[in-house]
């Protein structure tokens, strides 16, 4: 299936961090809520500042479920998994990339919360 439309959708840049691996619909009758999950999961590119030859992706931490912006009238989950990067030498691992796509202190994405606080960062609208 090709995921690239959903570049036009999700937060900016995301895809350029995640691969989509899944995308499904799901609705529940008991509530009568439909919503869409994204999963991603973070392409194998260690991040910006260390050195390939001492650290290797072990597979991923739990997976992060995040609200975004509705589509259609239906609830979007982005279901996002992050790797873990172990050293080589001592096996430690202690690489985790940190992305700032997520509100601080909230399971939705900054565009989403700050259209809900009403300060989004679309500059026309502080032009009145």
């Amino acid at each position: 299936m090709d995921f690239s439309i959903f570049s036009s959708f999700l937060p900016t840049d995301l895809l350029r961090y995640f691969d989509i691996i899944k995308f499904s619909e799901l609705g529940n009758l008991k509530d009568k809520k439909d919503c869409f999950y994204i999963y991603l999961d973070e392409k194998n590119i260690l991040p910006k500042g260390y050195d390939s030859s001492q650290y290797e992706s072990k597979g991923f931490y739990n997976s992060t479920t995040v609200q975004d912006f509705p589509i259609r009238g239906k609830a979007v989950y982005l279901v996002i998994r992050i790797r873990r990067w172990r050293n080589k030498s001592d096996k430690s691992i202690e690489i985790k990339s940190d992305y700032s796509f997520i509100a601080e202190g909230s399971k939705l994405t900054v565009e989403l919360s700050d259209f809900l606080k009403g300060t989004g960062r679309d500059p026309r609208r502080y032009d009145k």
